[in-house]
């Protein structure tokens, strides 16, 4: 028994050790805070001067070298007026599908002003739709372009400043694509259009006509491009910044702390594969075209003003005199929504677009975790039903391993006082007495270690539950019953304000609102349905660890503290009905009684 003991305590220990890092160094504010600060950081960004962003008047960036991507515009500086006024500066091309509005910047004919219709910033229906994507005169500027280097065989080709011209149809929808076509001095015409699904992604066609004399040779280029960056740093779980998958390296994370120092990350060239800028439940992505190699490259710029980048750049593409040439790209932008990303992926052929979705190392855990809940969501149509029912078949998954565990636990409780009796006749001896504890278990074929099975395995489950409440955006937002209107953010009650009946605002500690108390009261039944350490240490370990869990839980996703605390339950109505079955005694009654029974003076 004090081995099981023991074990249980490293395991709780290892538990709580990780659950006060994460609280104090990564724990994950909820989603509310996170779009406040957000909204809060735009409100007075747009308010600044010009002035307050860069020099009024200064030079736009380095000179482009020959052959290299055009600078980005909006590097100069920034407006002081709206994000109205700053779509106003330009004609443009309504955006209307089911899934996104906006507008097509006809000048570098740029992805600069783009809405989710199905998402808002807070869980309030009537609060404004997410803008995605900004114009690059706002302080949040973020948009994305494709263009082309030429040379001067080439002429002007087009790039960030030319404008282009809408051919017939002037709003692009699911159904009716949009056609710009652009003609330079040389003879070359270029049509570009622009077609879109009824989701997030867009298909660009550009079509070369050499009307002149000559061949000649330009190379396509694409970018997604960013003035400023999440309000709230990621965590440890969660990649956000720039990403891509391209070449032999493939995988490519870069957060915006780790390019600022590099500057840039350029990997090798590649023929297959997408790059771009990602959020934690946003993502922006460009896939270049498969009619030539391309040289992808992650960048953080601070000329004029500071700015991240993903881009590609092609090798040159020759078109000959008479001829024309076609090139097709893709970009994604909206909502990473794992079943639209994994149809992406599979149907339109990109490579591993899945991996937009960070998953993390353990995904063989929480794919299947997440598809479960997923697909019990679909029958319930509620996801916090779909965490209980997935807690029921998980406990059932393991119920064979769980019943021989606590089995083992009611068997140590019948033999207890042989236990007992060892310690006390080599009191003096620890060999002797460990030899003789052997013994014991041996005799009657028990296993000190099998008790603590059932709580080990509840930490991989534990983490791939919190890993997808955390990252995925169907659980931003999703209702449970109740106060509980967004499972992937903390329960908003607590107890020191009377849940809300008291009109006061709270530190983030003392958050501990109704689902938290009741994890920690199912932790503490479950403790006590064993019996009381001997060791004055391991008793005290015991009585005040419920009530540091439930402090620390408090502040994680509403979702995971309802699946604690339902497993709880479950484990203690499981451990009770095995224990009666084996002989063994619940301890729990006398436990809560001694508890609070008055103690022994020393004297006494």
């Amino acid at each position: 028994m004090e081995n099981n003991r023991n074990f249980f305590i490293t395991i709780a220990l290892s538990v709580l050790i990780l659950a006060v890092w994460q609280y104090f160094y990564v724990l994950p504010r909820s989603e509310q805070q996170r779009e406040a600060a957000r909204i809060e950081q735009q409100r007075v960004e747009e308010q600044k001067k010009a002035a307050d962003a860069a020099n009024p008047g200064a030079d736009t960036g380095t000179p482009v070298a020959p052959g290299a991507i055009p600078n980005a515009p909006g590097t100069d500086a920034v407006t002081p007026a709206g994000r109205e006024q700053a779509l106003e500066t330009s004609k443009r091309v309504k955006i209307d599908t089911p899934s996104l509005e906006g507008s097509i910047n006809l000048t570098g004919a740029r992805l600069d002003d783009l809405k989710l219709k199905h998402y808002t910033e807070t869980v309030d229906k009537n609060s404004p739709e997410i803008s995605l994507l900004n114009p690059a005169a706002l302080p949040n500027g973020y948009y994305a372009e494709i263009g082309f280097v030429g040379n001067d065989k080439t002429g002007a080709v087009p790039g960030p400043e030319t404008v282009w011209t809408v051919d017939g149809n002037a709003t692009l929808t699911a159904t009716t694509p949009v056609t710009l076509t652009y003609s330079n001095d040389k003879g070359l015409t270029f049509k570009r259009t622009f077609s879109v699904d009824t989701n997030y992604m867009f298909t660009v066609s550009d079509t070369i006509q050499n009307s002149g004399a000559a061949s000649v040779s330009l190379s396509n280029y694409g970018r997604v491009t960013r003035f400023d960056k999440p309000a709230v740093a990621s965590t440890y779980v969660l990649h956000e910044g720039l990403i891509g998958f391209t070449g032999t390296e493939g995988l490519q994370e870069h957060k915006y702390a780790s390019i600022e120092k590099d500057k840039q990350a350029t990997p090798g060239k590649s023929t297959d594969g997408w790059l771009g800028i990602t959020d934690k439940y946003w993502a922006v992505t460009l896939v270049p075209t498969e009619k030539q190699p391309f040289q992808p490259r992650y960048a953080y710029f601070e000329d004029g003003r500071h700015r991240y980048q993903s881009d590609f750049l092609t090798d040159p593409i020759t078109v000959d005199a008479g001829q024309s040439a076609t090139l097709e790209s893709e970009i994604f932008a909206g909502a990473k929504e794992v079943g639209k990303i994994n149809a992406y992926a599979e149907d339109r052929h990109i490579k591993r677009f899945d991996l937009l979705i960070d998953w993390g190392w353990f995904h063989f855990i929480t794919k299947p975790m997440f598809w479960l809940i997923d697909t019990l969501y679909k029958f319930f149509g509620n996801f916090g039903l779909a965490i209980l029912a997935t807690t029921v078949i998980v406990k059932a998954i393991f119920f064979p391993l769980a019943n021989k565990s606590y089995a083992s636990m009611a068997n140590m409780k019948k033999v207890q006082p042989k236990m007992l009796e060892i310690r006390e006749k080599y009191a003096d001896d620890k060999m002797k007495q460990q030899q003789a504890m052997m013994e014991l278990y041996k005799t009657e074929k028990i296993n000190p270690l099998a008790g603590c099975w059932p709580v080990a395995l509840q930490i991989p489950v534990f983490f791939s539950l919190y890993k997808v409440l955390y990252i995925t955006i169907e659980m931003r937002h999703a209702p449970f019953f109740g106060w509980i209107q967004d499972l992937a953010a903390p329960d908003p009650t607590s107890i020191f304000n009377l849940f809300g009946l008291v009109p006061l605002t709270l530190p983030h500690m003392l958050m501990i609102g109704v689902w938290p108390l009741i994890m920690g009261v199912t932790m503490f039944l479950q403790m006590r349905m064993n019996p009381t350490p001997p060791d004055p240490t391991q008793a005290a370990i015991f009585t005040w660890m419920p009530v540091i869990f439930t402090f620390m839980m408090a502040g994680f996703p509403a979702g995971l503290v309802i699946y604690w605390a339902w497993n709880n339950t479950l484990s203690i109505l499981q451990q009770g009905v095995i224990m009666k079955r084996q002989g063994a005694k619940i301890e729990l009654w006398d436990n809560l009684v001694a508890l609070f029974r008055k103690k022994p003076s020393p004297a006494e």
